[in-house]
């Protein structure tokens, strides 16, 4: 019997709702599943990790560099899990992952419960948690296509936004239980626990069969292939442009976060927990009503909406005088940075041809993980001398200005990733 700790539950809701559709797909099901209880434990895991460095060192310059530990694997990890992808059946290279994350988490647990763990050890152990993840990443996002109907692809990324922060919902309340009681190393372990759970489960997972690649391992003539597919088609190459900028400039928010809660607001560790918290629950919103909200409109009116949406509600963080309001704030923010993100990897997924989809889609998880750490780091070390507060408003300011020079100067960038050509859709058909 496969294992029951799946989203079932949901079929209870109507599934006209267009968000909730891919549930009907029980491998789909099973492996949002896994995921959501990965999640979970990851944000345990990230929620400790930010108070233990803020607590030890009082140094925001640990939580960038912490943050680029984690994502810069990526620049390695990311085209490797891509290129695996799409010669290798993807759910067993995803367990794989997860089995070696699971080890790396374990590791973090033991060192810190019996008071070896240094910063410096914990970035070290990041960076395998963070090549590992970035790696299996790339087969996930390539994997849901083929778990979902065609005109679901959309509804399947926002579900699994969804179980991502649904996760940052329960797991920093977790952690801030597992904090209270105990030590960041509770944290730790759960999330080694965790992964075992997505390897456990992916074993569940089916999927239709793919022509078996023959030919011999060639990465980079194979990346290169990618590259070209996804430079030459716009409705990826936009969208990879976007979630680089974005990732450089708004997306450092999330690092600081336990700086903002600590330093600046002085709500403490239970503040942090609370931020984080609310970003989640809007993402959860986000994900759930944005497709609906999509199928009546269009996707690219609601990724236009979206990315004003959190411009605003970065500014009004920045702002923010109470961890109330700050509270508010990244709840909107939530919400407005899941309909971002979500809109942009659609539009990768639904326009990357089908028989490189890992490869583009690697490229996509690239550009994220590669400007976000540089520009935590960035951000990082001018908070340090200039204020978290600041060089918040600061980014907000840049978005909106790129933002506005887009709209006014290029408003075919938003066009090209609109619905696909009747061919590429005619492929994800197959």
């Amino acid at each position: 019997m496969p294992p029951v700790f799946c989203f079932y539950w949901v079929s209870l809701v109507p599934m006209a709702f267009a968000s909730f559709a891919p549930l009907r797909h029980r491998s789909f099901a099973l492996a949002l599943s896994s995921s959501f209880i990965s999640s979970t434990g990851t944000w345990m895991q990230s929620v400790a990790l930010g108070v233990y460095l803020t607590q030890t060192t009082h140094n925001p310059e640990w939580l960038g560099l912490i943050t680029l530990a984690a994502w810069l694997p990526a620049l390695i990890g990311s085209p490797l899990g891509g290129v695996m992808a799409d010669r290798k059946h993807r759910q067993r290279w995803i367990q794989m992952m997860n089995g070696a994350m699971a080890l790396s988490a374990t590791a973090l647990a033991a060192t810190q419960l019996t008071g070896h763990l240094t910063p410096t050890l914990a970035c070290y152990l990041a960076l395998v948690e963070g090549f590992c993840g970035a790696a299996s990443w790339a087969a996930w996002q390539s994997l849901m296509p083929d778990l979902v109907d065609a005109d679901e692809v959309l509804a399947a990324v926002s579900m699994a936004s969804a179980q991502f922060n649904l996760g940052r919902i329960i797991g920093p309340l977790l952690a801030g239980v597992a904090l209270a009681l105990g030590s960041p190393g509770w944290c730790f372990a759960i999330n080694a626990a965790s992964f075992l759970v997505v390897v456990v489960m992916f074993s569940y997972v089916r999927s239709p069969p793919r022509a078996t690649v023959t030919t011999k391992l060639a990465f980079f003539s194979e990346m290169r292939a990618g590259a070209k597919e996804a430079w030459r088609v716009k409705g990826c190459r936009y969208p990879i442009v976007a979630v680089g900028t974005l990732a450089f400039v708004i997306s450092p928010f999330i690092a600081l976060v336990p700086a903002m809660a600590i330093d600046v607001l002085k709500a403490g560790k239970i503040g942090t927990s609370w931020l984080v918290t609310a970003q989640g629950v809007g993402a959860v919103v986000g994900a759930i009503f944005l497709p609906h909200f999509a199928k009546r409109t269009s996707r690219v009116a609601v990724l236009r909406i979206a990315m004003v949406g959190l411009v605003l509600g970065i500014a009004g963080y920045a702002l923010a005088q109470t961890l109330l309001v700050s509270v508010l704030c990244l709840t909107v923010v939530g919400l407005c940075y899941v309909g971002t993100l979500n809109g942009l990897n659609a539009s990768v997924q639904i326009h990357a041809p089908v028989k490189v989809r890992s490869r583009v889609l690697s490229l996509y998880t690239l550009s994220l993980s590669v400007w976000y750490p540089f520009g935590a780091v960035l951000q990082s070390f001018i908070a340090k001398h200039w204020g978290v507060r600041h060089i918040t408003m600061v980014s907000a300011g840049v978005m909106g200005l790129l933002l506005v020079g887009t709209l006014a100067l290029k408003p075919e960038f938003f066009r090209a990733m609109g619905p696909a050509p009747a061919d590429v859709e005619e492929l994800l058909a197959e």
